[in-house]
């Protein structure tokens, strides 16, 4: 019996992804830095606590680390208020609320993100708990956001499913053998997101809303 439904924030059920591909590539430009922008979006999911060193390597000279943050921050703050929703992702958070289910969202994204996020999402009746990089010790693929979100919830990894829409998301979820739905509107295919073990791929939420019935059960 599903009990709880976890779900990422960026890419999965905000459409953020290239916007934060963009305001990547022009924080590593403003410091010399040039990352392909397919790269950077393949990334996308980690938490700014690690996507420097997966993208520029672990031996890298960090000196402008914390600028790089600093300005992709500070670029992705333009876009708050033109943030939307992905299609389907405020209704499908309102129907695993009326099944009885606990809508919870474990995410990469800083506290303040989450909370932009959020508002966007217009969802506040429908989510029954929120975590975000600030509450754990590593963003994704470490499972630290989930454990915490399971933590909160006293739920246990038996009684969830996740959804999100990186392979981060399912290797998050895989190390606490939890199920992963994943979701090709943050950008990766259908063939990347099953290689790297989700249990069933959709569009966006919509499209896994309509098939809910099947596709939240474990």
């Amino acid at each position: 019996m599903t009990s709880g439904v976890l779900f990422d924030l960026d890419g999965t059920l905000v459409d953020t992804s290239y916007l934060h591909t963009v305001s990547w590539w022009q924080a590593f430009r403003q410091y010399e830095r040039d990352v392909e922008m397919a790269k950077i979006h393949r990334a996308i999911g980690m938490g700014a606590d690690r996507i420097i060193d997966h993208l520029l390597g672990p031996d890298h000279d960090r000196y402008d680390d914390d600028n790089i943050r600093a300005a992709h921050t500070s670029l992705y703050a333009q876009y708050w208020w033109r943030v939307r929703p992905t299609p389907g992702a405020r209704e499908l958070l309102q129907a695993v609320d009326e099944r009885g289910m606990r809508a919870v969202i474990a995410s990469s994204a800083t506290r303040t993100e989450l909370d932009i996020m959020l508002i966007a999402l217009d969802a506040h009746d429908f989510v029954d708990t929120a975590t975000s990089l600030d509450d754990a010790g590593a963003s994704k693929p470490a499972p630290d956001t989930v454990q915490v979100a399971l933590a909160r919830t006293k739920l246990s990894p038996e009684e969830v499913v996740f959804v999100g829409d990186s392979v981060w998301d399912i290797h998050a979820a895989g190390a606490l053998a939890i199920p992963c739905i994943g979701l090709t509107c943050g950008g990766i295919s259908a063939a990347e997101l099953l290689e790297a073990g989700a249990v069933r791929v959709y569009d966006h939420p919509r499209a896994l809303l309509e098939s809910r019935d099947a596709a939240l059960s474990r």
